[in-house]
């Protein structure tokens, strides 16, 4: 017998990073599935576990940056992954890395992410992860040990093993995500990534290169322990936040010796390095 889910349309301003936070937050509400649209996202749910108040009372929708709107239906069930499957489509950054599905043809890219990043932030397609992904291209990973902080699907941390990174840690605070980078490091064969639930409080050692790609307020009350926990000479990428931010971001930085040396811009999102 067929199931009846509830499909939601959200509308959001802005659409990044309003769609994240609330995917985030109704995947704790037990949401199936999601789909990105241009305007925000839809969101799937099954008719008997709907309930359309706790929805309007998500964190999200009291916060005055964020303005968020939706409508209802009921539908009978989908293959979701069919769904999914139709709407994503590998990306390149350069001609060195491609970030695929399962699915695609293997490209000829030196280096092949596979990801299905289900409910899971970091496909690539964000401006975000995009420049993340170009940092780490250009960056010397061998034999280093990297933090992959908040990691979302894992692929920063596949890349940094690809490129020869010695040890890495993923961690992402939301269990989704732990699932899913454990996943996807076992369909990118990777032996040298080990993955957390949990937040800063689990750091435990010393990096040379940490990358997180969050959102700014996690940023600034998070980058003096990033700091402490950063090898002599180590590098910091950071990600999540508007260029108007930069300013904000590099000032806290300083507070604790990491000096700004550059940082990409795409569609007025901004990933920055920070070195010791």
């Amino acid at each position: 017998m067929d199931k009846t889910y509830v499909e939601y349309v959200f509308k959001t301003r802005p659409l990044q990073p309003a769609s994240d936070i609330l995917l985030a937050e109704l995947a704790d509400l037990g949401f199936e599935s999601f789909i990105e649209t241009k305007e925000g996202l839809k969101a799937y749910v099954l008719k008997d576990f709907d309930d359309i108040q706790k929805v309007n009372s998500l964190a999200i929708f009291q916060q005055k940056e964020y303005e968020v709107s939706f409508t209802t239906s009921d539908i009978l069930q989908q293959n979701w992954n069919a769904d999914w499957e139709n709407s994503f489509n590998p990306i390149h950054i350069g001609d060195l890395c491609t970030v695929r599905a399962p699915f695609h043809e293997i490209p000829s890219t030196k280096y092949d992410l596979v990801i299905t990043p289900k409910m899971s932030f970091g496909t690539g397609h964000h401006e975000t992860t995009y420049m993340m992904l170009s940092f780490l291209l250009d960056a010397e990973l061998r034999e280093k040990s990297v933090l992959d902080m908040g990691c979302g699907t894992g692929v920063l941390g596949i890349l940094a093993e690809k490129k020869g990174a010695r040890t890495i840690e993923a961690i992402d605070i939301d269990s989704w995500s732990y699932q899913n980078t454990l996943e996807n490091i076992k369909e990118n064969k990777c032996t040298r990534i080990q993955v957390k639930e949990g937040d800063v409080s689990l750091l435990k050692k010393h990096f040379d290169v940490i990358v997180a790609n969050i959102n700014r307020n996690i940023l600034l009350e998070d980058i003096r322990i990033y700091a402490g926990h950063l090898k002599p000479e180590g590098t910091l990428f950071l990600s999540g936040f508007y260029l108007k931010d930069l300013n904000q971001i590099t000032d806290e930085c300083e507070k604790y010796g990491l000096n700004f040396q550059q940082n990409l811009e795409k569609n007025n999102w901004v990933a920055a390095k920070y070195v010791f």
